[in-house]
């Protein structure tokens, strides 16, 4: 049977992820723990193996973290995640910087709805928590850049069906993240990647012919306690290998990785305790131990896989500026916690000029195809926040000017590719109609942020209020942000670092200090991190600062680089060259805090009500 024939395709031919009896297994599992027919430990281990991360919050509140592979979703997938937030989360949803989309405050009975709902459109949360190979992520621009060596989609999607419930999936040591890319920019930032797989052309074969595709893969790289750079493992792997190479290195991990040390057990641990040389032994015989039972078939010719075209389709109607404004405010989000705000901007709004923020919109947030006639387009989501309403809208938006999908950023973002050129303005006019017209992508005021401790059991702050904090004091700097051109911040509430604040230009990681017998929430700030080459550099610390006055040391650092740089350096490169005794300088007065001086706001954590504690919680991270 044809793919096209399968009645299971989802969009642009995609087969479902989906298994439906898991659903059937998750509530069968649910009723035999709640009878005590098997412990917590068991059941806690089953339900993050199928997506449901306990919440910090007493009772049975889950995050439900929702597998994209390569981000890649479909209109159907859209509104299907906007119901499942409406029904049973807080009507919005929070896009990852590994491309997942998490639901927060899911009551546990409910679980089995989420993925019920899910599975019609062929998503699935199978192996999206726990000890086991996460999504696998890819480089948004893939297919459509104009530099790219070649589309790595097809190759990460092969590579995520091989390992979707591969038998080495999930019993490993520790959680196992994949990344593909295909530019020469590493916007997928492999390096700080279990395992990573860069595009490279490899010779003709002894009969001639076109060159080859193949990857540069390398192994170990991870952010957290200990932040690493991942090796090389190969130079030129033929494209067929992949998947013979990402098993090899599981049955490696799997074999000798650590079971017992919850702290040091991702394989960046293991690497370092029997040395990169005999872990690239071990890993080339079980590599060679694959080849001679015969390999791993590839799922299609790997020097030829089908080419990603323009639509061919006839395009839905878009909705009206004034349906799409009053869809968008009709809805409200619900539940405890921050909330994303929701300012519909229509051509009437005083203030507004249509031409000169769709131009502002469009310098950062679009960016051209190699495609002639294309252009891809940013949809900004503040910290990575989207309401079910706003979902639904660009669920309608992707099917009137794009190919009908968005695919989800490292930057918490939704990009939509194979936009005409002439439908610019009227997508940007029904974008900002929906709250969704913020320009700035990828600059300085594009915050990253983790969910924090408003629902994480392991953060120490609510990183979500200092992200949202931090990008609308930058917004209100266009001048500031302008004058450092491709410069980040992110944010996390704790060292694991799920906003990768450790390899940001200026990342913040959450931390208190205690003044008196009060407590101050604080952060820890960091600058020159990046892993957008070959190589991870990571942050380095220069400041330790009560929550409340980041803005102004991400001020302090910019005016720093203002009067400091050479000729032509960039931001990043100068915090990358600082040293940090003078960038440390530059904050150390933001560090003091005396008690006598100190305010009632400081001792209330950005986005919270009351005053600061910290409750110590066992994470599930490594559960």
């Amino acid at each position: 049977m044809s793919i096209l024939d399968d009645p299971h395709v989802l969009g642009r031919a995609r087969l479902s992820f989906a298994d439906r009896s898991e659903v059937d297994e998750f509530v069968t599992t649910l009723d035999r723990f709640e009878r005590g027919e098997i412990g917590a430990d068991e059941w806690r281990s089953f339900r993050l193996l199928r997506g449901a991360y306990g919440q910090r919050q007493e009772g049975s509140l889950s995050m439900i973290r929702v597998k994209i592979p390569q981000g890649i979703l479909d209109g159907p997938q859209l509104r299907a995640l906007a119901e499942v937030a409406e029904r049973w989360s807080r009507g919005f949803g929070h896009v990852t910087t590994r491309q997942n989309v998490q639901l927060h405050f899911v009551e546990l009975a409910d679980v089995s709805k989420v993925l019920d709902r899910l599975a019609d459109v062929g998503l699935t949360t199978r192996e999206a928590c726990g000890n086991s190979v996460r999504n696998i992520t890819a480089c948004q621009y893939a297919g459509v850049a104009a530099d790219e060596l070649f589309d790595v989609t097809p190759y990460a999607e092969a590579l995520t069906r091989f390992l979707l419930r591969h038998r080495l999936a999930a019993v490993l040591p520790r959680k196992f993240k994949t990344a593909f890319e295909g530019c020469p920019v590493d916007h997928a930032q492999t390096a700080i990647h279990d395992l990573g797989f860069r595009a490279v052309l490899l010779p003709p074969d002894t009969f001639g012919g076109p060159s080859r595709r193949g990857f540069r893969v390398s192994v170990g790289g991870g952010t957290s306690i200990k932040p690493t750079s991942a090796q090389v493992l190969e130079e030129a792997l033929p494209a067929s290998e992949i998947l013979a190479a990402a098993e090899a290195v599981l049955r490696v991990y799997h074999r000798l990785g650590d079971y017992q040390h919850r702290q040091r057990n991702r394989i960046k641990y293991l690497i370092k305790e029997i040395g990169f040389p005999k872990f690239r032994e071990e890993y080339a015989r079980e590599r060679d131990a694959i080849r001679e039972a015969a390999g791993i078939p590839f799922p299609f010719p790997p020097d030829d896989p089908t080419v990603e075209e323009a639509p061919d389709w006839p395009r839905a109607d878009a909705p009206t500026l004034d349906e799409v404004a009053r869809r968008v405010v009709a809805t409200a989000t619900h539940g405890p916690g921050q909330h994303p705000s929701v300012l519909p901007v229509l051509p009437a709004t005083p203030g507004h000029s249509p031409d000169a923020q769709l131009a502002s919109w469009a310098r950062d947030n679009v960016r051209e195809q190699r495609q002639h006639g294309y252009v891809m387009a940013t949809v900004t989501l503040p910290i990575g926040d989207i309401t079910s309403e706003q979902l639904r809208v660009l669920a309608d938006l992707v099917e009137a000017y794009g190919d009908g999908g968005a695919r989800a950023t490292a930057e918490q973002n939704l990009l939509l590719r194979w936009v005409r050129h002439e439908d610019v303005p009227a997508l940007h006019a029904r974008l900002a109609a929906a709250g969704l017209g913020t320009g700035g992508a990828g600059t300085l005021a594009d915050v990253v942020s983790c969910p924090g401790a408003e629902s994480c059991k392991l953060a120490i702050t609510r990183s979500r209020g200092l992200g949202q904090l931090l990008a609308d004091s930058l917004r209100e700097l266009p001048e500031l942000v302008a004058a450092a051109p491709g410069l980040d911040v992110k944010v996390s509430g704790c060292p694991n670092g799920c906003s990768r604040h450790h390899v940001a230009g200026i990342g913040f990681q959450g931390s208190v200090r205690r003044l008196g017998e009060r407590l101050v929430p604080q952060y820890f700030v960091t600058v020159g991190g990046g892993a957008a080459g070959d190589d991870a550099r990571f942050g380095r610390l220069v400041g330790k600062i009560p929550a409340r006055r980041g803005p102004e040391a991400v001020r302090r650092l910019l005016a720093l680089y203002i009067a400091d740089r050479k000729p032509g350096e960039s931001a990043l490169e100068f915090l990358q060259r600082v040293e940090p005794a003078r960038a440390k300088a530059a904050l150390v007065d933001l560090e003091k805090l005396a008690i006598e001086d100190a305010l009632p706001e400081d001792f209330i954590d950005l986005g919270d009500a009351g005053e600061m504690t910290v409750v110590t919680m066992e994470g599930e991270c490594s559960a």
